[in-house]
């Protein structure tokens, strides 16, 4: 089954402040490359459609990488909520 962020992770995708910009941008070197993790932070902080990248990378347990202006470690704690919320829903 297909979830709604797999659905318009191509729609989403297309308004998104880091189209275009270099990709690398968005993997820092570990989490203790402050200064990238600062300047991708910086492009999501702007960006439209941080909200639909944070929950696509939620729903796709993304690991590695910067999305919706969130670490890894970030978000696993925010994974971590949302899955207990989710069972706690049920």
């Amino acid at each position: 089954m297909v979830t709604e962020a797999l659905e318009t992770a191509i729609s989403w995708r297309e308004e998104a402040a880091c189209l275009g910009a270099d990709p690398d941008l968005f993997f820092p070197v570990g989490e203790g490359d402050l200064e990238s993790i600062s300047a991708a932070k910086e492009v999501c902080a702007i960006c439209p459609v941080k909200e639909d990248c944070l929950a696509y990378s939620l729903e796709t347990n993304q690991t590695d990488g910067i999305w919706g202006g969130h670490t890894a470690t970030e978000r696993r704690r925010i994974r971590r909520r949302w899955l207990r919320e989710l069972r706690e829903a049920s």
